[in-house]
């Protein structure tokens, strides 16, 4: 594939992954409102991330993870309290779910082997990776931000732990199951080529 061509679908494809991410974030916050009053959701919008992250690496998951960010945060579909908070919870946080294409070579050398427990795992630990990063950003905001809604006699730390882990770790457990389904559905000549 030419390098025109490879730009050209390269970008079309961050867009295109990027607003998927949107819709499914913006579904996910709608049902998940009156849950989480400060903001969080069990979302998949995690999934065309490690999607963009394992077929172009991390370009294309940091890219789209941050494109992702940049539209919660200038369409208003974001909570927002305070501009650095708002940086961490949307622009880093869901740009750091991109690091997961640290494995994208692997992932494509298992596919390459016909080893799918092998690519299955790599995924796994990219998604863990990337889920893991996203969690320690909304911590943190957690920490220095929310610690006001913790309840009385409940150290600051472990309410944001607790509060975060309890829409982390199901949309991580929900994302990692659709990327392995949605990579196993897929033609593998078909997925090896789009990775390259």
């Amino acid at each position: 594939m030419n390098q025109k061509r490879s730009n050209t679908l390269f970008i079309s494809e961050v867009a295109v992954f990027t607003a998927l991410a949107y819709l499914l974030d913006f579904v996910a916050g709608i049902l998940s409102l009156k849950i989480w009053p400060q903001g969080g959701s069990i979302s998949i919008a995690m999934v065309p991330i490690f999607l963009m992250a394992y077929r172009w690496g991390i370009k294309g998951g940091l890219l789209t993870g941050f494109l992702l960010g940049l539209l919660q945060f200038i369409l208003g579909f974001a909570q927002i309290y305070t501009i650095v908070q708002g940086i961490i919870d949307y622009f880093i946080a869901f740009t750091v779910v991109g690091f997961a294409g640290i494995f994208a070579s692997q992932v494509r050398n298992a596919i390459d082997e016909q080893k799918k427990g092998k690519w299955v795992a790599y995924v796994l630990i990219g998604a863990f990776l990337g889920s893991a990063l996203r969690y320690l950003c909304h911590v943190v905001s957690g920490i220095v931000f929310f610690g006001e809604y913790a309840p009385k006699g409940q150290p600051v730390a472990v309410y944001s732990l607790l509060y975060n882990g309890t829409f982390m770790l199901p949309s991580f457990i929900i994302s990692a199951i659709i990327i392995i389904l949605v990579m196993s559905a897929m033609p593998k000549k078909m997925v090896v080529q789009k990775m390259r």
